[in-house]
């Protein structure tokens, strides 16, 4: 990223900050709906995944912290975390993660960069039409639940997928601080693996990147409890149909390139 000119620099802040508002507001979706637009500055996306995993790792941390701070003292107090079934999606999940994982680390950045578009054009789609993806038995949810830790394996974007399955099994007042947790242990594999074989993590650029994305957070942490009371499909439409014209535009870039090279 030593680089980029200012510019780039200050549209990837732009971005950083979006993708803390998701992450916090909504509980998934910091790396699906900000990773297109990464992409445009710069194709490669090993960059940007070590960065956003960070970050994920941080804030996911830092809120269900926050929200479960003193539950043992006040047994009144509910948890905000579903353990049961956050046990049960991890050990299903595991195996395809690890596979992802390893796809992510030997793939060349071209191809993983266009599968990352492809999958982002196909749930994009779904936020315009609210035709969001559905688990209605148990085959279904183990199905998407190991096609979404595949998915996260390789790109941090199985959100949607394992959504899906979460959302019919989980309280949706607890649907996002147990997301949090899943995400904070699937991440946690990819950072390993990432140190393992030498991958740079960036962290000079945390400096400046982290506060970014903490002025989103704090914003999302409001949002968050308003979509808790009302739905928002305008929201989702909107979101989608921006990403559907920035991932045709990156994928049009990738071609091009391919083409020309």
């Amino acid at each position: 990223m030593s680089d980029f000119f200012w510019y780039q620099y200050i549209l990837i802040g732009i971005i950083f900050i979006w993708s803390g508002f998701v992450r916090s507001g909504l509980g998934f979706g910091g790396a699906v709906l900000s990773l297109p637009f990464l992409l445009l500055i710069d194709d490669r996306p090993l960059v940007y995944l070590a960065l956003i995993s960070v970050h994920l790792l941080f804030f996911s941390a830092l809120t269900v912290i926050q929200n479960n701070h003193g539950i043992n003292k006040e047994r009144t107090k509910e948890s905000t975390i579903d353990w049961s079934y956050l046990k049960f999606a991890f050990s299903v999940m595991i195996i395809p993660k690890l596979v992802g994982v390893f796809g992510l680390i030997t793939l060349p950045s071209t191809i993983i960069t266009t599968i990352i578009l492809l999958i982002v054009s196909v749930y994009s789609l779904s936020y315009i039409f609210n035709r969001p993806f559905v688990s209605n038995n148990k085959s279904l949810d183990i199905f998407f639940l190991m096609l979404g830790g595949y998915i996260s394996g390789t790109s941090l974007i199985g959100a949607p997928l394992i959504i899906a399955v979460f959302s019919n099994h989980v309280k949706k007042e607890k649907l996002r601080d147990t997301l949090f947790v899943l995400w904070f242990v699937l991440v946690s594999i990819k950072m390993v693996s990432f140190v393992y074989v030498g991958i740079d993590l960036y962290l000079i650029h945390h400096l400046w990147l982290l506060p970014c994305a903490a002025i989103g957070h704090i914003i999302g942490l409001k949002f968050h409890q308003k979509i808790l009371e009302a739905e928002t499909p305008v929201f989702f439409r909107v979101v989608g149909c921006a990403l559907l014209m920035v991932s045709l535009l990156a994928l049009w870039k990738e071609i091009s390139l391919f083409i020309n090279g």
